[in-house]
């Protein structure tokens, strides 16, 4: 159970400063790329309007993404929202294809979300994805994908507390650096 009351906020520039600040004390939403905090800084000091319509893209039209071998692809439809507790507390993204359920073989999940560690184990990812659930649904999806890797243990009782059902194993690649995967499927 989460110490505060947690909500999930739309990335702002009045927010910015909080999220900055996760950036520079070592926290990324990105546990893809270690360089991924750095260019998000970057972004920031060049142009914070930008970047906060980048995270609030739902229709797709910013520039392609990034994948961690350096290649980029089309971006998909998706938006993030920052976990708040009167402060900044962490990340949650939600992705999907218009009109199908189905990802691209590059994309592992709809659902993706990170705490910075100074407030983890508050129960704050478990009520974050509860409340990613409803705005999923309203995109349109039957079910999300969520995964995870085979040692997070913390992530994969996230994922059963919000009504997970394991689907499979996989292999995460050599882009990734972290091995083997864990797929979980969540009905809407």
């Amino acid at each position: 159970m989460p110490d505060a009351q947690l909500a999930l906020v739309e990335p702002s520039l009045e927010r910015l400063s909080d999220y900055a600040d996760a950036l520079q004390r070592g926290w990324s939403s990105d546990t893809t790329r270690d360089e991924a905090r750095f260019d998000e800084l970057e972004s920031i000091a060049n142009d914070p309007a930008t970047f906060i319509s980048v995270l609030r893209d739902a229709y797709a039209k910013k520039p392609p993404l990034r994948l961690p071998d350096g290649s980029y692809v089309p971006r998909l439809p998706g938006f993030r929202r920052w976990m708040w507790d009167g402060e900044f507390a962490g990340s949650i993204g939600l992705r999907w294809q218009e009109g199908t359920p189905l990802l691209p073989p590059w994309c592992f999940g709809h659902i993706g979300y990170g705490v910075v560690p100074w407030k983890r184990r508050r129960g704050y990812a478990t009520a974050a994805l509860a409340l990613m659930l409803p705005e999923a649904r309203a995109v349109g999806l039957p079910y999300v994908l969520v995964t995870t890797t085979a040692d997070n243990v913390p992530s994969q009782c996230v994922i059963l507390a919000n009504g997970g059902v394991f689907i499979e194993h996989f292999d995460l690649g050599s882009a990734h650096e972290e091995g083997d995967g864990m797929r979980y499927r969540i009905d809407l």
